[in-house]
């Protein structure tokens, strides 16, 4: 079993086009393979919560929900 991760120095890496790109196949979704699409979603997900300020205009793809924990 492989395990995604991404760290701070991957994420610092990506710049906006980058995301644009990123974002861009998410909506298209023409993957090869659903494990390429989780791979991006993830990435998105991690870039989203470490530098929210790139990622704000694709939250949308992310389907993220508030969660109850009270």
């Amino acid at each position: 079993m492989t395990v995604i991760s991404f760290t701070d120095q991957d994420i610092a890496k990506y710049t906006t086009a980058d995301i644009a790109s990123l974002a861009e196949r998410l909506e298209k979704d023409e993957y090869s393979n659903p494990f390429e699409a989780l791979r991006d979603w993830h990435l998105l997900r991690a870039i989203a919560f470490q530098r929210q300020e790139l990622a704000e205009s694709y939250l949308y793809l992310l389907d993220l929900e508030a969660y109850d924990e009270a």
